[in-house]
């Protein structure tokens, strides 16, 4: 509903192209799209949570080091 209000005069927005191939009828292309973005969000996901994974180990190590001295 906002892409609606937020496109331009004749601009298309994904969502609002989403929203009218499914109107339509499945369509291969849209289905493929929304997989691709799954994965990029979800590759996106595994790579922030595996860094703050890291900086959390990190910090532990130094908090320990620093109560042995």
């Amino acid at each position: 509903m906002i892409a609606s209000f937020v496109a331009g005069p004749g601009s298309t927005t994904l969502p609002m192209l989403v929203f009218a191939s499914v109107r339509m009828g499945v369509n291969p292309e849209i289905n493929a799209l929304a997989t691709l973005i799954l994965l990029v969000v979800g590759i996106i996901g595994l790579i922030a949570w595996w860094f703050m994974s890291r900086a959390e180990k990190q910090r532990i190590k130094d908090m320990q080091r620093a109560y042995r001295h």
